[in-house]
């Protein structure tokens, strides 16, 4: 990763996933860890997790959790494009507004 870690994604975007065993699947960001660069993607990048029983007479049990994936392997989703796309910034009076680089349209 580089120095300058400014994720350009934020929590509640629809992304896709450009590399791994995910890859071309899309999902919600539900969480951003910008000092590590990464984000975590609700239903992909899924790992098994083993949970100990709470209390005496239940069952362990196997559960599916997303962990956290580096922001340069996912892309924004731009529904007007409908495809995975980069991301621009455009200024209108006192607010920074982001834009699709291929269509140039609000995001």
């Amino acid at each position: 990763m580089k120095e300058n870690n400014e994720i350009k994604i934020k929590k509640g975007d629809e992304v896709i996933m450009l590399k791994g065993k995910d890859r071309g699947k899309k999902g919600k960001v539900i969480k951003v860890l910008p000092k590590e660069g990464k984000v975590v993607v609700e239903g992909l990048n899924l790992v098994k997790k083993h949970l100990r029983p709470k209390r005496q007479g239940e069952k362990g049990e196997i559960i599916a959790v997303p962990r956290a994936v580096y922001a340069c392997n996912v892309a924004l989703w731009c529904p007007t494009c409908g495809k995975g796309v980069r991301v621009g910034y455009r200024i209108e009076g006192d607010k920074k507004l982001r834009i699709c680089k291929k269509c140039q349209q609000l995001i």
